[in-house]
């Protein structure tokens, strides 16, 4: 049976997590389905991604990454330079940082791997990415 990811709920726990979302897929030409201050809600035309806010009892249960669950999210971009375009437009405009010194390629995970890694206002990473013969197919 093949498949596809339809949806991914992400449950934030940060004030502004959902204003930071909503500019994060406004960049990626996300279209808004859905949007309160409690609910994110965007799609892709392909894959949509919910970003709700946990309710004030379960905000004290931090997240992180190297626990059990998910570690990271990947976006994957047409163009290497398409991932430069994002550090300059998207994060440097934001004061975001950048992890483990990128961009810049990761051959230990395929030649011509590309990418940028950074963390929500919840520390959930996420990265933009360049594989050639891959994201550029898409």
């Amino acid at each position: 049976m093949k498949t596809f990811v339809y949806h991914v709920q992400i449950n934030v726990g940060e004030p502004g997590a959902i204003a930071f979302y909503r500019a994060l897929f406004a960049f990626l030409e996300y279209r808004v389905m859905v949007a309160t201050d409690d609910v994110l809600g965007v799609s892709n035309g392909t894959t949509d991604f919910w970003m709700i806010a946990a309710p004030p009892a379960r905000r004290v249960a931090r997240f992180h990454r190297k626990n059990p669950g998910i570690n990271h999210v990947c976006f994957g971009v047409r163009e290497r330079g398409d991932v430069d375009r994002f550090v300059a437009e998207f994060m440097w405009p934001r004061g975001i940082a950048a992890l483990y010194d990128s961009p810049r390629e990761f051959s230990e995970y395929r030649p011509g791997y590309y990418a940028v890694f950074f963390e929500d206002p919840d520390r959930l990473k996420i990265e933009v990415a360049h594989v050639p013969g891959v994201t550029d197919r898409r």
